[in-house]
């Protein structure tokens, strides 16, 4: 398994597929698949039967995983996509932007 260094609570944008140039902020990550959900990207139909928790039915948007190799981490200072390296400072790992040299 390899080292993510894309979290949740991350706004991040997509650079490849379907939903290039998308934004979002990152919901959840799924470290076993490598693949991200992130808010208002890549989003599907699923068809619902009626029932209990939801009596109307019908079709239901929701959001897909994606690919991490296919979202980078917006940096907040420059609000353009960049890496992330991972230093320590004092006794802790902390993640920055590559881009302006910022904690994040």
């Amino acid at each position: 398994m390899i080292k993510l260094k894309i979290k949740s609570g991350d706004i991040v944008r997509v650079i490849a597929g379907d939903h290039k140039g998308a934004e979002g902020k990152v919901l959840r990550v799924d470290r076993e698949k490598n693949k991200a959900i992130v808010e208002g990207v890549n989003l599907v139909s699923k068809h619902t039967k009626p029932s209990a928790k939801s009596p109307q039915g019908g079709i239901v948007k929701k959001e897909a995983p994606i690919q991490i190799s296919n979202i980078s981490l917006i940096d907040p200072k420059t609000k353009e996509t960049t890496r992330v390296g991972v230093r320590v400072e004092g006794d802790k790992k902390v993640r920055f932007s590559k881009k302006s040299n910022q904690v994040l």
